[in-house]
């Protein structure tokens, strides 16, 4: 009987010993496996731009970029009607790649006054012009555009923000402007590339309806040579993809 129980003990030690073995090995694979594995998630870096088509002569640019720290002559950010805590509530995004906020520190609390006082409401389609003290934000000249309540907003008023985008770029006679929707800066959780869209669809109809008048001899109007739309990392590829596609079908539809 025990010459038997030694030759059990020994028989389960060796195939503990076997089997941490194969563990090791397994695991061992795992890893090099997946440091051999390009990994496909890695988000672009801030900064990172491309030139996503062009437009009746207007290129059309996507790039990763806070408004605050984005240099063009005119800076345009969205802004809702004000809920008090609206862009630092759990909804909003993350204080580091919050895009609004930025622009509202970089200000001194300005854009959280004019909402909150009133003097700036923010109703759809509101406008205000600002000229940034030195040293606050890059841009010459920022444009506040209001999307109302919240609560009542759709992916369809962005075309109507791209038109009245593009119009003050055009009066202003700026040879380039960026656009911040900063929805999700304000915690909506709206479709990227339906927004980024309906942006760029409006401001080329504004700009088109300006070289119809224009060929009348209406008007007049320094031509625009690029549009930026600033988005997070994590939304510049799809917004992206989303507008080269509509950049090539616009004329299609």
């Amino acid at each position: 009987m025990m010459i038997k129980s030694l030759n059990t003990k020994k028989n389960r030690s060796g195939r503990t010993t076997n089997l941490r073995y194969l563990l090791c090995l397994f695991l061992f694979l795992q890893a090099f496996s997946f440091a051999q594995t390009p990994q496909n998630n890695s988000l672009p870096s801030v900064g990172t731009a491309a030139i996503l088509g062009k437009l009746e002569g207007v290129a059309i640019e996507g790039k990763v970029q806070s408004p605050s720290n984005q240099p063009t002559p005119l800076q345009i950010i969205c802004v809702f009607e004000y809920v008090e805590g609206d862009i630092t509530s759990p909804q909003s995004l993350p204080a580091a790649a919050n895009g609004l906020l930025h622009v509202d520190h970089a200000l001194n609390g300005l854009i959280t006054d004019l909402r909150k006082s009133g003097k700036f409401a923010g109703h759809a389609l509101e406008t205000i012009l600002i000229t940034p003290s030195k040293g606050s934000v890059p841009a010459h000249k920022l444009l506040l555009v209001g999307l109302g309540n919240r609560n009542d907003f759709t992916p369809e008023l962005m075309t109507n923000v791209g038109r009245v985008g593009m119009r003050e770029a055009l009066r202003l006679g700026v040879s380039s402007y960026s656009h911040a929707s900063d929805l999700k800066d304000a915690g909506i959780d709206s479709p990227t590339g339906l927004v980024a869209t309906n942006v760029v669809k409006g401001a080329i109809e504004a700009y088109e309806t300006e070289l119809y008048l224009q060929s009348k001899g209406l008007t007049a109007f320094q031509p625009l040579e690029k549009m930026t739309l600033l988005s997070g990392q994590a939304f510049f590829e799809p917004s992206g993809a989303a507008i080269k596609h509509f950049i090539k079908t616009y004329h299609t539809n």
